[in-house]
């Protein structure tokens, strides 16, 4: 069942990096739109449905500020998943965008970024709008037409004049969550 909130996406819990010249951090894309997409190499469901998905997504919106992230969320089969076999599999099925490796927690199987979404397994995507918050998180595969609907709806929202705020005023937010202003406010 997908949820949608008004909550702050937490920071990503990445180690390595693939497809990327440095490090991606949400705050640092605080203004655009980002797709983030949890995946696992061995996932029948990831190969054969999300991955296409997600390559659909990035022709049909290649165009706009649409920033697509892949997280490598390893739950099971941890020998099997090294960098080098990842690097091989972005290879072979021509993942260009993006991709971080969830960092490990030390004492659970499931890895610190799938913990921080709530993530209950692979494949499953979160869409962050422009503002930072979690507009739509879900496990499986939605149609495409939902998904891309969504992704639409995202990239026409107003760019928040605070999007890139370095000023040290919290907008609003606190705790992880932000509060839509009161229409009085100015």
């Amino acid at each position: 069942m997908p949820t949608i909130s008004t909550t702050l996406a937490p920071e990503l819990a990445v180690g390595d990096w693939f497809n990327t010249p440095a490090p991606l951090t949400l705050a640092a894309l605080r203004g655009r739109p980002v797709f983030i997409h949890s995946f696992q190499l061995l996932c029948p469901g990831c190969v054969a449905q999300s991955i296409p998905q997600v390559q659909r997504i990035e022709r049909i919106f290649g165009h706009t500020d649409l920033q697509v992230i892949g997280i490598h969320t390893a739950f099971e089969h941890h020998a099997a998943m090294s960098p080098v076999t990842l690097r091989a599999f972005l290879h072979e099925y021509r993942i260009k965008h993006p991709v971080g490796v969830d960092l490990a927690e030390e004492h659970s199987d499931t890895p610190i970024t799938m913990q921080r979404f709530a993530l209950r397994g692979t494949p499953s995507s979160v869409l962050i709008g422009r503002d930072g918050s979690i507009v739509h998180r879900v496990f499986g595969v939605e149609e495409d037409l939902a998904v891309g609907a969504r992704i639409a709806m995202a990239l026409s929202a107003h760019i928040p004049d605070d999007a890139t705020n370095t000023s040290g005023d919290d907008g609003g937010c606190s705790g992880g969550t932000c509060e839509v202003p009161s229409r009085g406010a100015a």
